[in-house]
């Protein structure tokens, strides 16, 4: 019900994430609201985000991603079907990844995994990186999209993995492939040429195993 503290604006993003959470059990992000309540952009959606937080009708973490909660609403598929991994940086050529062993995960920003993506028992060793370009736009990976990987130091014929091109000091993200004493990174993106390099100079840092996309 829309109260007299609150604008007309204000009171539709407040029900529509009461309704979100209720319905999927996490909170919606600013761009689910700005573009569901089609608000022309985030900077306005973030004002009243800051409007409602004032007057207690939310409460929000900007150190966790969808990180909105509404005080007393806490429904049971907020724990149990959603979990959260690390955002450890961006995915893009000129400089190596962080060893995700050599990060503190507790200082680093949560993303929220619904279940329906990974479920939170098969979290364990994965971590998040956004992406940077379209390298893998055929693969339904865009610019600004998150890519959750499964730490692990191999790769077979055929997945998606973050590699280190160690001579190079840059990592990419490319489809994995061994033929006849190299390695092949293969992009998927049609106008783009695969990186053919030696097997001692490849080092293998994750394997994709989800997508959060990018609503923008």
């Amino acid at each position: 019900m829309r109260r007299r503290e609150m604008s007309d604006r204000q009171a539709d993003i407040y029900e529509y994430i009461v309704n979100f959470i209720k319905a999927r059990g996490i909170s919606p992000s600013i761009r689910d609201i700005q573009h569901d309540l089609n608000i022309s952009s985030t900077s306005v959606v973030s004002y009243n985000l800051d409007v409602l937080e004032k007057l207690g009708k939310i409460v929000r973490n900007d150190k966790i991603s969808r990180g909105i909660s509404i005080p007393g609403l806490s429904p049971a598929l907020l724990s149990q079907e959603i979990g959260r991994v690390p955002l450890l940086g961006t995915i893009t050529a000129g400089s190596p990844l962080p060893d995700p062993e050599e990060i503190d995960h507790s200082r680093a920003e949560q993303i929220v995994v619904p279940a329906d993506v990974v479920p939170p028992t098969r979290l364990d060793g994965v971590y998040a990186l956004k992406v940077r370009g379209q390298s893998m736009i055929d693969a339904l990976i865009d610019d600004g999209d998150i890519v959750l990987l499964r730490r692990q130091e191999t790769a077979e014929n055929g997945q998606m993995v973050a590699a280190w091109l160690i001579d190079e000091n840059a990592v990419t993200l490319k489809k994995f492939y061994r033929e006849d004493g190299r390695i092949r990174l293969q992009p998927a993106n049609s106008t783009m040429q695969p990186i053919y390099t030696a097997p001692n100079n490849v080092r293998i840092q994750g394997r994709v195993i989800g997508v959060l996309r990018s609503l923008v």
